[in-house]
């Protein structure tokens, strides 16, 4: 896949094409890592790499049941930049996946990107005014909130082991590009 969106003819193309684009710059900061590479916090937050990607599949999952009407509350969960002892990074992006699957198959059944959302009410982030978006809104908002959580992965996977977006991406598809090193393991250290 091309390191930038390709060339596209109309909004909803734009609007999935960076959505899509987003969600795989974010996949592929988690390439190679261990689970216990997964876990790593950074910083002084609780964000880690499978944590990012536990979140943006619960986030995504929350928007595409607004959209549906099928609202299961705002909430927050404990521990949900973070992965469980039970969970595993292959079981995020797993989930992460099966997110972005139904999304996709929900918008592409909209034929009205114009077509009202109804805002859960009482969330602090949420204007009191504000009783719906459009769909329109939400796909600009899943864009914002994955390039968001994916800075987020970017800063925690070069803290880990230096790997940046090129190379991973790069190694990740098996890029047959002259101008970008594939990201490798570091060989460990004898001695």
């Amino acid at each position: 896949m091309p390191r930038v969106v390709p060339p596209v003819a109309d909004e909803r193309t734009a609007l999935t094409a960076y959505l899509a684009h987003q969600r795989r710059a974010l996949r592929v900061t988690a390439y190679g890592l261990t689970e216990e590479q997964a876990r790593m916090t950074a910083s002084a937050s609780d964000l880690s790499i499978g944590g990012l990607i536990k979140h943006a599949a619960r986030c995504e999952g929350f928007w595409t049941d607004l959209i549906l009407q099928q609202q299961r509350g705002t909430q927050r969960k404990a521990g949900e930049f973070r992965l469980a002892p039970d969970e595993t990074l292959a079981e995020a992006l797993a989930a992460y996946a099966e997110a972005a699957e139904r999304t996709d198959a929900v918008i592409t059944g909209i034929p009205d990107l114009g077509q009202a959302v109804p805002v859960p009410q009482g969330a602090p982030w949420i204007p009191a005014e504000v009783r719906e978006w459009s769909i329109r809104w939400v796909l600009l908002h899943l864009i914002e909130e994955t390039a968001r959580h994916g800075g987020h992965a970017d800063v925690i996977r070069e803290s880990i082991d230096g790997a940046t977006f090129d190379p991973l991406l790069a190694a990740a598809e098996a890029w047959p590009d002259p101008w970008v090193q594939p990201w490798a393991p570091a060989s460990p250290s004898v001695g």
